[in-house]
């Protein structure tokens, strides 16, 4: 019978965070007047979009391959990934000199694939709605023994992305904020566990929402179910990074009794977001990493009077879905 996942203490994430530093950017925290305007309240912005990669994925990768020891490390390592976390673990795995393979949907954006071998792995490249990832990750991983590196179910990984929130939340007592509410980007849930326990831990009057997709909800219909649920197959969104079948079972138990309800946005949100964060706040995120910014504006919680901690998670974008967004005559 395998034991549970210990689930990371504070002591964890600070823990992570000093391993990871040095490695890992210190992303700026951005007040917006702009944004204040647009929302009715005072909204402070993480723009992990300027993070090594291009994403909060290194965090986790790097916390856990960090802790690989060095006698194990010519194994090498295993990753499945859409996108950012594949980047993540490849850059990582060439920091420590080690072999990586990555699978990689067909159908990612080609920037991410191009990318993730550019730091070196080999990428192995499958269909998402037929084929099951991890285990073509975990077969490979076998083949070759090699480690495989979870992009959400593994406590090293939740610990590192937990770092954001410690990072995010220090940062705003230092400019003399109360963060009310914090909005997370969510896929599998590694993030919004990760800054969960972080909330927990420094800041337990600031309430932790996921934010996904519509009909890639699964983290918020879990949380209302009070049990972990699938989406339905046959949908597709603009937000590839994002895009998971249902909650990890270690992120969700985590989630399960930290977090507040869970928020959805729609591509035309979204594609309203990244255009209002090119315009506004000078930064390019990507779909998936626009999620939590799509809800803020969107009026999804009230912000009146309140400070909003949102995360731009990703800005590895694929550059006809930003045409697309910010009015290029002719996008897609």
């Amino acid at each position: 019978m395998t034991s549970p996942l210990p689930i990371p203490s504070l002591d964890d994430l600070r823990a992570a965070r000093t391993r990871i530093a040095g490695h890992a950017a210190v992303t700026p925290l951005l007040h917006s007047p702009a944004l204040d305007a647009a929302v009715g309240g005072t909204v402070l912005v993480k723009a992990e979009v300027l993070q090594h990669t291009g994403s909060f994925k290194l965090r986790g990768a790097l916390n856990r391959t960090l802790q690989i020891p060095a006698a194990d490390r010519p194994r090498g390592v295993v990753a499945y990934s859409s996108g950012n976390h594949a980047q993540a673990v490849a850059y990582s795995a060439r920091l420590l000199g080690m072999p990586a393979v990555i699978v990689m949907p067909k159908d990612a954006p080609a920037i991410k694939i191009e990318r993730t071998r550019g730091f070196g792995a080999e990428v192995v490249l499958y269909d998402r709605y037929t084929e099951d990832r991890e285990a073509i990750g975990g077969a490979i991983a076998a083949e070759r023994g090699a480690i495989v590196v979870p992009p959400f179910e593994d406590p090293a990984v939740v610990a590192g992305q937990g770092t954001l929130a410690l990072e995010a939340l220090e940062q705003a007592v230092q400019r003399g904020h109360r963060v009310d509410q914090l909005l997370v980007c969510c896929g599998g849930g590694g993030l919004t566990a990760g800054c969960a326990l972080a909330a927990e831990g420094v800041s337990p009057h600031t309430r932790v929402h996921p934010v996904e997709p519509v009909h890639f909800d699964d983290m918020a219909r879990s949380l209302e179910q009070g049990r972990r649920v699938q989406n339905e197959p046959g949908h597709q969104s603009i937000c590839d990074a994002i895009v998971t079948p249902m909650p990890g079972a270690f992120t969700f138990g985590i989630c399960q009794s930290r977090v507040g309800p869970g928020l959805r946005v729609s591509d035309e949100q979204v594609l309203a977001a990244i255009a209002f964060a090119v315009r506004e706040l000078k930064l390019v995120v990507e779909p998936g990493g626009a999620a939590a910014l799509a809800a803020a504006l969107s009026g999804q919680l009230p912000t009146a009077g309140r400070t909003t901690l949102v995360v731009v998670t990703g800005g590895n974008i694929d550059p006809a879905i930003l045409a697309r967004a910010v009015g290029v005559p002719g996008a897609a």
